[in-house]
């Protein structure tokens, strides 16, 4: 009974954080626009610009109090609860990781067909930032509410350069700045030779997704091996917890030895996983 009233208090505490975390989101998204950490560029990456570093740690936070809490329920050994409320409390970041990835990916995808459409655009007789404002409607469904905004903006303010910042800000994506840089200089030194720089960005554009997408599906079935790997030992762990009584050595000097021991392997060959198959990432060396 007292497990389940801690549990409650946990969850309480969780709501809490969050709600004093989103009152506090435009502060803090504000202060952390200077130095821009790595956990806000990950939320940047994610498409979560409204969302402060401060929720997610609030998050991380509340989901290792919750799965400490809910296996100290299940198992009743704390030691294994410990291990368990950190695992769960690095889960957020993890999703953020993986939402960022699949997000990076989908805008890979999108921007060749994106281009073509400018470049289709331009040669029926469109300016510029009208061909731009266009791709809110007939662009990918990935992009269009990035350019919806963009057109809203130019409608309100006019200045063609400020919007193409704002937009890249939006994006938020390495392919995004070298496209929005291409249409600035387009406009800023003119010329004819536009159309012909969009079709031949989109093809490079098409050229490296696809590239990208057989080196991606080459080296999946590596990193899932190596992740069962790495997640099975707990898998098994959290198994034996439902037998009484079965972890409770692990409550023991030895037991939290080997726990300890266990997260350090086990946190080790995860990162080293990631670094080995991990592929070359485009920087926003345009940000």
């Amino acid at each position: 009974m007292g497990a389940f009233v801690g549990l409650i208090g946990a969850l309480g505490v969780l709501l809490l954080a969050q709600t004093w975390a989103e009152r506090g989101a435009a502060p803090a998204v504000a202060a952390a626009a200077p130095s821009r950490g790595r956990l806000r560029r990950v939320l940047d990456n994610a498409g979560l610009e409204d969302v402060s570093a401060l929720r997610v740690i609030a998050s991380c936070t509340g989901a290792g109090i919750a799965g400490a809490v809910g296996m100290l329920v299940v198992a009743g050994s704390l030691a294994v609860a410990l291990a368990f409320g950190v695992l769960a409390g690095w889960a957020p970041v993890g999703v953020l990781g993986r939402r960022a990835a699949t997000r990076r990916e989908a805008l890979a995808s999108c921007w060749p067909d994106a281009v073509d459409d400018l470049a289709s655009a331009v040669r029926a007789g469109l300016s510029l930032p009208e061909a731009v404002a266009a791709l809110s409607d007939r662009g990918p469904e990935a992009l269009r509410p990035a350019f919806a905004r963009f057109a809203a903006d130019f409608r309100i303010s006019g200045s063609f350069d400020t919007c193409l910042d704002v937009l890249k800000v939006e994006l938020s994506d390495p392919i995004g700045d070298r496209v929005v840089e291409a249409l600035r200089l387009a406009r800023d030194v003119g010329g004819t030779d536009l159309g012909r720089l969009l079709r031949t960005l989109s093809a490079v554009l098409r050229e490296d997704a696809r590239t990208r997408a057989e080196l991606v599906a080459r080296q999946s079935w590596a990193v899932n091996a190596a992740r069962i790997a790495v997640l099975a030992p707990w898998a098994t762990l959290a198994f034996l917890s439902l037998r009484p009584g079965a972890l409770a050595a692990y409550d023991s000097s030895g037991g939290v030895l080997v726990l300890l021991v266990a997260v350090a392997l086990s946190s080790t060959a995860y990162v080293a996983m990631r670094r080995i198959g991990r592929l070359p990432v485009d920087e926003r060396v345009l940000a």
